[in-house]
Parts: C-alpha cells; structure tokens; sequence
C-alpha cells in the first residue's frame, strides 16, 4: 500500500508593529505647519498613506525653514519616515529616521521620552527588514526611556512591550513573548479601553503566537476579536484590517477550514494592493499564504504563479537574501515538487534553505520547514538516508522551540515514521506512528483532520503486517478527517476508501467494502473526467 506523507508547509507569517507619531503632530495648531501635521496624521490613521505623505511632506517644507533647533523638524521628518515604512519604502524611511534621532538628541539628550518616539520607530523599521539584532536594542532603549515616567508613558511603555514580544516570537523565545504581549495588553487595555485599535493589534499578534505553538483555536478567537475591533474602529478596507484578515486567514488553514480562509485571502490581498500598491512586502506575504492555500487545494499552477510574483516583490524590496525571499522560494520548491518537476524543486528548496541559514543561524525554528520539505523530496525519491537526515534535524530543532508536545512536532514524527515504514523497520514505524497521533489527540482536538495521515498510515503498517482487526478501525476514523480537509470528491479521499475497503475484504465484509470501493471509483472517474475537461476545483 502506498504510504500518505504530510509535508509540512512553511508559511510566513506577518507581524504588525506600532509606529509612535510625533507629540506635535497629534494636535492642530493655529499655523500651517499644525494644520498639514494633523491632517497627515488623520490619513494616516485611515491608511490613506499616499495622502498622508504628500501632506507629511508639505509640513516638512515648512520645518525645514524654521531651522534644526526647531523640534518640528525632528517630527516632520520622523512622521514622514513613518509613512514610507508603511509605503515599504526602507531606505527613504531610514535616512529620515536618523536625521530626526540626530536632531533630538542635539536638542534633549538621549534620555528624553520625545528621543525615545524616534529610536522605536527606526527600531520598528528594522524590524520590517528583518534586521532584528539591530532592532532590539532600541527598542529596550525606547522601553528604559519611558520606565522612567511610570504612568505618564503607560501607553508607549506597551508599544514597545508588543515590539519586544515581536523581536522574541522572531527568535522562537515564545514564552517570553507571550508574557511581553499579556504586559503590553494589560496596559493598553487600562490605558485606552478594550475596543481600542492598539488593543487589537496586540490581540492579534497574541494570535499569531498561538499559531506558532499549534493552539489554532484559541489563535482563531483572538483573531476574530482583533478583526470586529479594527473593522469598527478604522473601516473595513484599511491596512490593519488586512493583516488581520490574512492572520485568521492562517489560523483557519491549519484547521483545514480551507473554505474559509480563501475569502479572507483574498479580501486581504485587495485591500492591500488597494492601499499600499501592487508591489508592497504586505502584498507579497498575502500572495505567499494564498499560494500555500492554492497548493492545498492542488492547484499547482495558480500557487506557482502566485509564489513567483511574491519572490520577485521581496526581491526587489528587500533584496534576494533576505528570508522572506526564502519563504516564496520554499513555497516555488514545494509547487515543483507537487508538479514532478523534482530537480527545480531540489534546487528551490537549496536555495531557500541557504537564505533561512546564512540570515537566522542553522538551528532557526523557520529552518525547519524547509528541512522537512527536501526530506519529503528525498522520500519520493527513494533515498530514505537523505530523508530520515533532514527530518531528524529538523525534529531537533522544533522540539529545541516548540516542545515535544506540539503539533509541528507529532506531524514530523509521522515523516520519520513513514520512512521507517518504507524501509520495513515496522516496529519503529509503528512506535512513532503512536507518538504522533498521541500528542495531536493531546493538543488538538480528536477530530483535527491533520490526525488522518498518522492514522491512515498505521493503519497501512497493521495492513502490512496483516493486523486488519486493528487496521479497521484506524482507517474508518480516519476517512471523515481526511474528507473534511480535503472535500467529498478528492482522490486521496478515494486512496484512503480503496485501502480501508481492501481491510474489509480481509475482514470478510464484502458488503461494505463493495461500497466503499464503488465511492472510491465514483471519485476516480469524476476527476478523470474533469481533468480531460480542464475542469478546476
């Protein structure tokens, strides 16, 4: 029988920052210079950012002739940065950043709370880049600032708590951020109300944290909080309110509620491209999940060409070394390989592998899916050595981030099992066929469809090993998991009946094997007949 691998999917995930705004750009004042800072600030707050630049840069006309010792220099010129960050525009924004830092520190020193706004923001810049070594030291520089003003800084001491959190979600340091981001909420919570945008965003990036320790449900619930609390607060087309979407449009897919999460994709990818421009990095990351949900769904094609526009606007935003280009390279490498199109595949998955490490050190928690994915590559290849390699390494290096009890963990248990099973090592197989399924019923819920592929596949060890009392009843559990994931007309559905269907033979129920293999061939025709056709879906 043939073996069911699950191949695990590398996905980025985005992570929202705050960007402090200038103390003189949140009030108007009698003069041009108020008038054009607040009505920028506005339009921004809007997501109108082609808008709020052009106003940022009048006002900034205006304070560069009143002179560097004049703060309102310092504040245009950071509150300009602020939007050509939110533009993707990193270099612009740095130049303006630094310029700013020079001037407040010549007028305040460094240990002013007004300094303090512009090392967060150029810290949040970096971040964006993924230069997180550069970013976290201002942003502990930011915080020591305004610690120093307890009560009166509450508000920005939380911002930079939910930036720190990022910086340690980043280094898979996930229990730190999970307290940093319960700080940051409690304080932004006191401080402005729960219905607050800030509170949301910290919601949110909460919910990606428990994404990234497999708690998909709870992950789902803050989400859904975050979306109806920015949806009322900024409108239901703005930027934030992508992010969030493009989130829960992640939590939902590792559920397998693909139906779901399609329309939030692609609801995120028209704001985005709406509101920031075809060739933002925000857009690329929506294009990245949306391939990954298109390759689920097994259409190949369309994740490929998804996967290609999201690497060539990383490449020429970030540069091809950074590791969101690694990201469209794996998600490339994983879309040939689906193809048959093994040696692209091999060399994509190199590719991506030699960014994650060169950028992130050997042992990065996002290392690990692209180690998984070029094992799996080894596997269909036959060459079990390669294979059993990389998922052992990779193994390593989620159980070093995650735990043992994490569902990344039990999948890439069921990968090394699979080898063992392929090189007829059934006793280990079987052990680790066990241990996977053991900890997805401890951290997921028992009818999470990602527990059909240990399921199916011990129950094909049992079959191996003509144990069909035992096969029987871990392929009929199996068969609603992988039909719920995969839909009633999949033909790794009508696998999955044709093998329980041979288990019943052997059990002597003729009858509901017959039914079964009669599903099972009703499935093979229709795709045989939609694939002559052209037909989709």
């Amino acid at each position: 029988m043939s073996q069911m691998i699950r191949i695990l999917l590398g996905k980025f995930v985005p992570l929202a920052c705050f960007t402090l705004v200038s103390a003189f750009a949140q009030a108007p004042s009698a003069n041009e210079w108020g008038i054009l800072s607040a009505q920028a600030t506005s339009a921004f707050s809007r997501g109108a950012y082609a808008e709020s630049e052009r106003l940022h840069s009048s006002a900034l006309t205006i304070a560069e002739k009143l002179g560097p010792s004049d703060d309102r220099l310092a504040a245009s010129l950071s509150n300009l940065a602020t939007v050509y960050r939110a533009q993707g525009r990193y270099p612009e924004a740095e130049k303006l950043y630094r310029r700013a830092l020079e001037l407040r520190e010549r007028s305040f020193g460094g240990g002013h709370p007004e300094v303090a706004v512009v090392v967060n923001n150029l810290a949040t810049l970096y971040h964006a880049e993924g230069r997180t070594a550069e970013a976290e030291p201002l942003f502990r520089r930011a915080l020591a600032i305004w610690e120093q003003f307890p009560g009166q800084e509450d508000r920005h001491v939380a911002a930079v708590l939910n930036n720190l959190a990022g910086i340690s979600r980043a280094a898979t340091r996930l229990e730190d951020a999970g307290q940093l981001y319960h700080r940051a909420l409690e304080l932004f919570q006191k401080a402005l109300g729960p219905e607050d945008p800030n509170v949301a965003l910290v919601l949110s990036n909460l919910g990606v944290l428990y994404q990234n320790q497999g708690k998909y449900d709870d992950a789902a619930q803050l989400h859904s909080r975050s979306l109806a609390i920015r949806e009322h607060a900024l409108g239901p087309d703005h930027p934030d309110v992508a992010s969030t979407l493009s989130s829960l449009g992640d939590a939902y897919r590792s559920q397998w509620r693909l139906s779901e999460a399609q329309p939030l994709y692609e609801r995120a990818l028209s704001i985005r491209e709406k509101t920031l421009g075809p060739d933002h990095p925000q857009v690329a990351e929506t294009l990245n999940s949306l391939a990954v949900l298109y390759r689920t769904q097994d259409r190949f094609v369309e994740a490929e060409q998804l996967s290609r526009r999201a690497l060539a606007i990383v490449e020429k935003t970030l540069g091809p070394q950074h590791p969101r280009s690694a990201v469209a390279l794996n998600n490339l490498g994983q879309a040939a390989a689906a193809q048959g199109k093994y040696a692209d595949a091999k060399r994509l998955y190199d590719q991506a592998l030699a960014i994650w490490e060169k950028a992130l050190g050997p042992d990065h928690l996002d290392l690990a899916s692209g180690l998984v994915n070029l094992a799996s590559l080894y596997q269909t290849r036959h060459k079990y050595a390669e294979a059993e390699s990389l998922f052992q390494r990779a193994l390593r290096i989620q159980e070093h981030h995650l735990g043992s009890m994490n569902a990344a963990v039990a999948l890439n248990l069921n990968n090394l099992a699979t080898v063992a099973y392929a090189r007829h090592m059934y006793g280990e197989a079987e052990e680790l066929y066990r241990k996977s399924i053991a900890i997805l019923e401890q951290t997921q819920s028992r009818d999470m469809p990602d527990l059909a592929d240990p399921l199916l596949n011990l129950g094909a060890l049992y079959f191996a090993q003509h144990r069909f009392a035992e096969a029987a009843p871990l392929f009929k559990r199996a068969l609603p998991l992988r039909e719920t994931a995969l839909g009633s007309f999949h033909p790794k559905l009508a696998e999955a009946m044709e093998h329980y269907a041979a288990v019943l033979r052997k059990l002597e129920d003729y009858a509901e094997a017959e039914k079964l293999q009669a599903r099972a061939t009703g499935i093979r025709v229709r795709s045989a007949l939609r694939a002559g056709t052209g037909a989709g879906g």
